[in-house]
């Protein structure tokens, strides 16, 4: 069973109960190490004094706040006494529409559950009067020295803690996009087709029916090159579209949306392989051309190849096939 990240006291009014606070999600993030280029030396990152520059333990280190000519030294037990409720307290303040949230506010999902079957009474009683209300308790707590405004939710039979970005945090779009369109309206042919191609790529939410592929490529990438393989590159990203072909841009969506999705995809995949393929292919007449030492790099395998290019320090060895090895290895 998970431990909770945090445990204190949920009050409304005059009621209370004891919860814990549990993370509700996982990342998919293939963490690397740093390494020394051309070794396998890892590189740690240390605490070093600016001026001495020897390392300090851990335990050495207090928190300075920079005043101008002195710093002010605060111990983290001065941090915790000041804290609200001693850090143990999640006191809700109101309830408000959760439709009168903007999306915008929402940041970490966690999971909040009773700390005791005797409690599951007066949490069961929150979560039903939040579910048939369509109302959330807002709230603040301090987690780890740092204080968080929440929303308690009542979602699919249980109470989640949702933390919430402060107003201040909110940055204004008008000042951070130097090239924000300004109030207009599209045409109404364009609106239509927009409208028709939205109709046509409707589908029913399914978050199962999406995965991270970019990981799946990361880990595959791995593998290979572990191997001494190589994998396929990505296709590049689609070119902007001309406001001129805009119409005809649109219309083609809808046709091609109102198709046969599958087989169109398969078709278009199926074509790019070809048009990658046919780019390559006057290099593969070239490599196979014949220079010297060649026909010794023909005899070596794939992986042979790829630490031969290692050593050669060739750039992209991880993306080329044989052949691309071989002709990168004759004209080092």
């Amino acid at each position: 069973m998970a431990r909770p990240v945090w445990s204190g006291v949920l009050s409304f009014g005059l009621v209370s109960v004891p919860i814990g606070l549990y993370t509700a999600t996982d990342s998919h993030t293939i963490h690397f190490h740093q390494l020394q280029r051309g070794t396998s030396d890892r590189i740690r990152n240390r605490r070093v004094n600016e001026r001495t520059g020897k390392e300090v333990e851990l335990a050495d280190i207090v928190k300075g706040y920079d005043v101008g000519d002195e710093y002010v030294l605060v111990k983290p037990a001065e941090l915790d006494e000041i804290a609200p409720g001693r850090s143990r307290a999640l006191e809700i303040s109101g309830f408000v529409d959760l439709d009168d949230i903007d999306p915008i506010f929402f940041d970490t999902t966690y999971y909040l559950g009773p700390r005791g079957k005797e409690y599951g009474q007066v949490y069961r009683l929150l979560e039903q009067a939040l579910a048939r209300s369509n109302r959330a308790g807002i709230a603040t707590f301090v987690m780890r020295r740092r204080a968080y405004l929440v929303a308690v939710k009542s979602e699919k039979g249980l109470l989640t803690c949702h933390t919430l970005h402060w107003a201040d945090e909110i940055r204004d779009p008008r000042h951070e996009i130097p090239q924000l369109p300004g109030p207009g309206k599209a045409s109404v042919k364009e609106l239509r087709m927009a409208e028709q191609l939205i109709e046509a790529l409707s589908t029913d939410w399914d978050p199962a029916a999406f995965h991270d592929t970019y990981q799946e490529k990361v880990a595959a990438l791995i593998k290979a090159k572990q191997a001494g393989e190589s994998v396929e590159k990505a296709q590049p990203p689609a070119k902007a579209t001309n406001v001129v072909d805009l119409m005809d841009a649109l219309r083609a969506s809808v046709e091609r949306a109102r198709g046969p999705k599958r087989a169109g995809g398969k078709a278009a995949s199926r074509g790019a392989r070809q048009a990658t393929a046919g780019k390559k292919q006057p290099a593969t007449k070239r490599a196979r051309s014949g220079t010297a030492g060649r026909a010794s790099l023909k005899d070596l395998s794939k992986a042979e190849l790829y630490k031969k290019a290692t050593a050669a320090h060739i750039a992209g060895r991880s993306a080329m096939t044989r052949d691309d090895l071989i002709d990168a290895l004759a004209a080092a």
